[in-house]
């Protein structure tokens, strides 16, 4: 039979406001063309007869601020695709940036509803750095093949930013830099293709990337819709909007420059106005239109709008274009199209002069609609105008460049004429949704024939072995240190052994734990995590989980690590017992050792992607990047039918941090490592202990009243 019928495809996109119908776009800068590509992209998924199922996960939004519409849990866009809303820590509308701390959230969350679905997807598909993030834990979680699709990179955005004075500590505050690039990196290292919009982004963008395969990505430029955006019927003049720019203009007739873009510093519009001001030949042969989103009051908006905003008004104001400047403050999603239309009705031309375009969507739906462009020379602009033949450009940071192309299509109708021809056959044959899809089936078609489904292991399920709730602690940070409070501990288990099933996570090998557990008369416990995840072994016998070692075993080459790592001075090999075949274990010297970033980016340039942890003050492991005490955490709640909310887990290392995050309830002990679980304290569900050890897990037992408060398992 052939896989490549009846596809699941699922579609990860968590920022933003996005629904079906009405878009709000340019309301912020987090709800611009990447959330239209995606809600468009669904529905030309779902033309195609060989895919039965396309869902695209976004963040559920509960906020009197925004439209009742984000906080429905699924909007069904037609009979095959849907619009899957997943909670994500807190309610409100926040921006992107302020995200990350509850992604392990939306993940498990995402996790819960894929295993509740009849079959599983063919593809995972995530979209942006925070959407690569959840996309990296649910291929690696279970095993589908992930692709990515990146839309603006965190390296490059850093590179502008500093590049304006802004301070790097300034971006770090701001952006949560440090954090979108690491997670790029890592989506970069377990994703099985990378979709790109131009050869531009491989070769310039994505080549700055510790993790670079090109030969992994491959272009597949973004289509439109060409049944919304096509060359003007005649009658645009009389349209709504026609009449809501008419009043900002003293000739209305005159042909129009048109930008339209989001708020965003990045899009620089100012110094378009700037060179229209400055060119009292291009005021006479032609008005200016700016579209940038959508405002009520600007005071109201976020700052970085705020600024674009402002800069736009007093720049209009200094150059005295009144009269000549068209600076709407509302128009709808369906208005689009007919300001385009406008545009080329009145022989006008569209203008991008952003600082950077990582394609430019906005220059397809004008070319498609018979508008010739001028568009920055970086990035996506480069592709369109040089398939489509189409338009000029120019350097965004010159305006006499920027008003000597837009003089020049302005002036020369033969050559007008002949580029928006050019535009609107060159949309149809290159940018069509028709031919993105396509294109991307064909990408995906190998992964899906080569994808190998997970097959569980087959476990006796006896109520007195496997409950519906667990403990899950580590052992020398939390169980070892104070006999007292583990012995009270060791009761409190014993008293509950009905109710909560026992685990342990640590970073010892199996004969080093079960060593430890005697000596200090811990009972055996129903599930043990060793080796830092990458082992797990189920009670009565302890069943090792041969399972999910081959799954974890993927791209993992042991020898060439060691090799690797070998001269670098700080690192240590740990005893031979402390090594396993899939546990690479240093001693290092902080105060020697290259930092963890700087060994992490070594590894991530010989073609390593792993998952290197930090903890302790002193140890280093490097594990498979599918491996960590999360990972194996999760696998076994899926093993066991444990709901994540029904977990518990204690840490207090490094090592614990990725367990400790997500819909599970956490506590970290006392006798913590601060600097290493630093980033734990905005998480979600994370109960910082005032006791340590075995006392400090018992005082989150009765903060969260766990033993009270358990849900029932899914039937």
């Amino acid at each position: 039979m052939d896989r490549f019928t009846n596809l699941y495809i699922l579609l990860i996109s968590p920022h933003g406001l996005i629904r079906g119908h009405d878009l709000e776009l340019g309301r912020d800068a987090d709800t611009g063309g990447q959330t239209k590509y995606v809600v468009e992209f669904a529905r030309a998924l779902a033309d195609r007869a060989e895919v039965g199922r396309v869902d695209l996960l976004t963040r559920m939004v509960i906020d009197p601020q925004i439209s009742s519409d984000y906080a429905e849990p699924v909007e069904m866009l037609s009979d095959k695709v849907r619009i899957v809303r997943i909670e994500c820590g807190e309610l409100g509308y926040l921006p992107k940036e302020q995200l990350w701390d509850s992604l392990e959230t939306f993940s498990d969350n995402a996790l819960a509803y894929i295993r509740a679905q009849p079959h599983m997807p063919n593809i995972i598909h995530s979209h942006y750095a925070d959407g690569g993030h959840i996309g990296t834990n649910l291929s690696s979680q279970l095993g589908i093949p992930l692709v990515h699709t990146g839309h603006s990179l965190g390296r490059s955005k850093r590179k502008q930013l500093l590049a304006s004075g802004t301070s790097r500590q300034a971006i770090e505050t701001t952006y949560n830099m440090a954090r979108r690039i690491d997670a790029e990196e890592r989506t970069l290292g377990v994703a099985s293709r990378v979709v790109v919009s131009t050869n531009q982004e491989i070769e310039a963008q994505y080549a700055v990337y510790d993790f670079y395969r090109p030969e992994q990505m491959r272009v597949v430029p973004p289509g439109t819709d060409l049944d919304k955006f096509f060359p003007p019927l005649g009658d645009e003049g009389a349209s709504k909007i026609a009449t809501q720019l008419a009043r900002f203009l003293s000739e209305p007739n005159k042909p129009i420059i048109l930008a339209l873009s989001r708020p965003d510093p990045r899009k620089n519009i100012t110094t378009l106005i700037t060179a229209y001001g400055q060119s009292p030949e291009m005021q006479q042969l032609a008005n200016l239109v700016v579209i940038a989103g959508n405002r009520d009051e600007i005071c109201d908006m976020d700052e970085g709008a705020q600024e674009v905003l402002t800069g736009i008004l007093l720049t209009i104001d200094q150059f005295d274009l009144y009269g000549k400047v068209a600076f709407p403050k509302h128009h709808t999603a369906g208005e689009v199209s007919q300001i385009y239309r406008l545009t080329a009705l009145s022989k006008g031309v569209f203008v991008n002069p952003a600082l950077t375009e990582p394609f430019g969507l906005t220059l397809i739906e004008a070319a498609a609609c018979g508008v010739p462009i001028v568009a920055t020379e970086d990035g996506g602009p480069i592709d369109i105008i040089g398939n489509c033949k189409n338009g000029l450009l120019i350097d965004p940071l010159n305006s006499e460049e920027i008003a000597s192309a837009l003089i020049a299509l302005l002036k020369d109708a033969p050559r007008w004429c002949e580029l928006a021809k050019n535009g609107i056959t060159g949309v149809r044959r290159h940018y069509s949704w028709q031919a993105h899809v396509e294109s991307y089936l064909d990408v995906i078609r190998p992964l899906i024939e080569q994808a190998e489904p997970i097959r569980r292991m087959t476990l006796s399920r006896r109520p007195v072995l496997y409950r519906d709730a667990a403990i899950i602690t580590d052992l020398d940070q939390n169980l070892l240190g104070d006999s007292d409070s583990l012995a009270e501990f060791i009761t409190m288990m014993q008293r509950h052994r009905k109710q909560v099933s026992f685990g342990i996570a640590t970073g010892r090998t199996l004969t080093s734990a079960l060593t430890t557990l005697r000596k200090y008369r811990i009972p055996r416990p129903d599930i043990l995590i060793a080796s830092l995840g990458t082992e797990i072994y189920y009670a009565p016998n302890l069943t090792r989980d041969f399972i999910w070692s081959r799954h974890i075993n993927r791209r993992w080459h042991r020898s060439d690590l060691v090799d690797l790592l070998k001269p670098l001075p700080g690192l240590k090999m740990q005893p031979k017992q402390c090594q396993t075949p899939l546990k690479l274990s240093y001693y290092i010297d902080p105060a020697v050792a290259p930092d963890i970033q700087e060994i992490n980016r070594l590894l991530l340039q010989n073609d390593h992607s792993v998952n290197v942890i930090f903890s302790h003050g002193q140890f280093l492991d490097i594990l498979p990047d599918r491996a960590s005490k999360g990972y194996a955490l999760r696998w076994v709640a899926e093993q066991l039918d444990i709901p994540l909310e029904n977990i518990l887990v204690a840490g207090g290392s490094g090592a614990d941090d990725d367990m400790m995050r997500g819909a599970m309830r956490a506590v970290v002990v006392a006798n913590r490592h601060e600097e290493e679980l630093s980033e734990l304290t905005d998480g979600e569900q994370i109960y910082f202990a005032d006791h340590g050890h075995a006392a400090g897990i018992m005082e989150a037992v009765a903060h969260y009243d766990f033993f009270n408060t358990l849900q029932a398992s899914p039937p």
